[in-house]
């Protein structure tokens, strides 16, 4: 007995169902997700000075690695001299690390209180206590807020709170109506959502565990997209398979033997599509990040659970119920097959067919225009444009802005295991450098707070960082810092990933095809689809959105995702088309694919696309914006490019695209394709 027939056999497939939903359960229910304690270093590069600096602050006796800025401003006018008195008398009280700093107009306050390093969670705790603390000690007509690295730190856990199960909730939603559209029934949706449900949870928890085990850093956004793409590309290999086993019921009476075949013939496209998204998920662990390589771990290991699940628990879980489950649509033996039927997409074949060069030359015009956004895509976020919403740290922040110098709030750091004094020098010294002091000394660590003038403080960095370059163990951190290596991290993980991406992409596609030419060709319409995606997001976000630039790291995971993803659709079509051409040859064999998988395809692709768009209910930029890219990449990919593009190319090429391998022609003048 094969294994698809073992999956669906009369006797096995109760077995094959409540084995591994029982597993999971108790591995959901009993292991949980896995733990790991945070460090400072977990999303900054390996390897840079900033990273450098901000790990040699952990060496401080008193962790206190971070800073809170409490801001108190006059509600109207200036302070008065009794609310001024106030202030200072209530800082100690606050934990500040000195004196409070009146601004020059005298509207406002502030003072430094050092936050210990920790978990996310954990500072932010600490933050909300300040504030808390902060408004109770505020005179009256005093506003009190608190801003400063540890309370944006703290704002941006809190974007996190509640948000992975918001997430999961509104995935599962779209998820369920994209269904029930597609498949007009008000049962045989729950099948696969049930089982697609169980393989997200499930991979959550076997990802977790298994970075916990190897050390592997993840933060809170890795779940929420994890969830996000075990549901998109779960959701699509169920499509495929239903899809396959509906056309198979109009051929064969037995239910298990129906699905036995339509496993078979969808197998081979579902693992090779799965294969490569994981190999390409998994060149994330070439990247500089400690949290996107465990990005890379996470995801691979949610389409591996994605894949068994569609395969294996799906397959039984539908020949456990009758031909009814797809009521009011039952299919009946002796139906046309999808193939056979005069659908939608058999017509736009047909119109293809036509003039197929017409139509390579009006998709590449399409993509070509939509792709001219991308030379004036702008890179790298602030802080306070990180955030859809504007929290408090980023309000107080702008506040401080109207009067105290730049840097103030979030000075650049100098941290150093040399001789203080002499650093100090060197800094005050240095161009572009308003003030500087030693603010935290202990365990031969020293922290120098820098405040830089001017607007051009990158150049002062890499200023301040040349001078010091002679003392020992001496690093440039902060804010300003980071932000400049991580764009220099995100460039190199750019030059080195992509390439090898494509190169595994490709090498698949020769595999599994045992073709040269439509590889190659496939590899390159997904890149156009990637470059019009990122053009076309870049006039929404500069345009209707008013974003100012594009999070540095957006380039590389809608790379990665799209061309992964997107390659999911062309192997579903092209594998169907070789099926097909053994017999129609391979204009017969491509426009019948065309006929049998477009309604399948561009399900898919609106589900996977509404799915990552779902990431936009997070009040974060990056997700919002790498939701968006994705959500217009896919919809490219299955609205144009697969529909359209690849078919007609494939016609222009006939069995030069195939080359070197040849096809049967004893249907290539099919009446029913000509």
């Amino acid at each position: 007995m094969s294994v698809p027939e073992l999956i669906t056999a009369r006797r096995s497939a109760w077995a094959v169902v409540v084995l591994p939903l029982l597993l999971a359960g108790i591995l959901i229910a009993g292991v949980g997700e896995g733990q790991r304690t945070t460090t400072s270093t977990d999303s900054l590069p390996d390897g840079y000075d900033s990273t450098q600096g901000t790990a040699l602050l952990d060496d401080l006796p008193d962790q206190a690695t971070s800073a809170a800025v409490v801001l108190f401003t006059a509600d109207a006018g200036e302070l008065t001299r009794e609310q001024v008195a106030a202030i200072r008398d209530a800082a100690p009280d606050l934990g500040a690390a000195g004196e409070v700093q009146p601004s020059q107009d005298g509207t406002a306050v502030l003072t430094v209180v050092p936050v210990r390093s920790g978990s996310a969670t954990e500072v932010a705790d600490e933050v909300e206590d300040l504030r808390s603390a902060a408004r109770a000690a505020a005179p009256e007509g005093v506003t009190a807020q608190v801003t400063g690295p540890a309370a944006v730190q703290a704002d941006l856990a809190a974007v996190f709170d509640g948000a992975n199960t918001r997430l999961l909730l509104a995935t599962a939603l779209v998820v369920a109506f994209l269904l029930v559209i597609t498949y007009r029934s008000p049962f045989l949706w729950l099948v696969p959502l049930v089982v697609v449900g169980v393989a997200d949870r499930l991979a959550a928890v076997a990802a977790t565990q298994l970075m916990a085990g190897l050390h592997v850093a993840w933060d809170e956004s890795t779940t929420g997209i994890l969830s996000v793409l075990v549901f998109g590309a779960g959701t699509d290999y169920a499509l495929l398979l239903i899809s396959r086993y509906r056309d198979e019921l109009r051929l064969e009476e037995s239910r298990h033997r129906a699905m036995a075949a339509a496993l078979r013939r969808t197998a081979e496209a579902v693992l090779a599509s799965a294969t490569t998204v994981v190999l390409g998920l998994l060149t994330l662990l070439l990247s500089a990040f400690p949290t996107t390589r465990g990005l890379g771990v996470a995801c691979a290991v949610g389409i591996v659970v994605a894949a068994v699940f569609a395969l294996v628990v799906l397959p039984a879980a539908l020949v456990c119920f009758g031909r009814w489950v797809f009521w009011p649509r039952v299919p009946h033996v002796g139906q046309a097959v999808t193939s056979e039927s005069p659908t939608l997409f058999h017509r736009i074949g047909d119109r293809v067919a036509r003039h197929p060069g017409r139509v390579v030359a009006g998709t590449l015009v399409l993509l070509g225009a939509l792709s001219v956004g991308v030379g004036s895509i702008s890179l790298g976020l602030s802080q306070a444009d990180q955030f859809l919403d504007t929290p408090e740290a980023i309000a107080a922040s702008e506040r401080l802005a109207e009067s105290y110098p730049a840097g103030v709030a979030d000075p650049t750091q100098v941290v150093t295991a040399d001789d203080a004094d002499r650093v100090l020098d060197t800094v005050r010294s240095t161009a572009g450098v308003e003030s500087a002091r030693v603010s935290q000394s202990g365990g031969g660590v020293s922290v120098i707070d820098t405040v830089l003038a001017g607007s051009d403080t990158d150049a002062t960095i890499e200023r301040l960082r040349g001078e010091l370059a002679a003392y020992d163990d001496t690093h440039v951190t902060g804010s300003s810092a980071q932000r400049i290596d991580e764009s220099d991290a995100q460039d190199h993980d750019l030059e080195l990933i992509v390439p090898i991406i494509l190169a595994l992409v490709l090498a698949g596609l020769v595999v599994l095809l045992r073709s040269v030419v439509a590889p190659v060709l496939l590899v390159l319409t997904v890149v156009a689809t990637y470059v019009a995606a990122m053009g076309a997001s870049w006039w929404l976000f500069a345009g209707p959105l008013g974003f100012d630039a594009m999070d540095s790291g957006v380039p590389l995971l809608a790379f990665l995702f799209l061309v992964a993803l997107g390659v999911d659709y062309n192997i579903f079509l092209v594998t169907r088309a070789r099926e097909e051409s053994t017999g129609a040859g391979s204009r017969g064999g491509m426009l019948r694919a065309l006929s049998a998988t477009g309604g399948v395809i561009t399900s898919a692709g609106i589900l996977l696309a509404a799915v990552f768009a779902v990431l936009g209910v997070l009040p974060l930029v990056v997700l919002a914006q790498l939701g968006t890219v994705i959500c217009l990449g896919v919809l490219l990919d299955a609205l144009v490019v697969r529909t359209l593009l690849v078919p007609a190319i494939a016609l222009v090429l006939g069995d030069r695209f195939w080359w070197p391998r040849s096809v049967s022609a004893r249907m290539q003048d099919s009446p029913v394709h000509r």
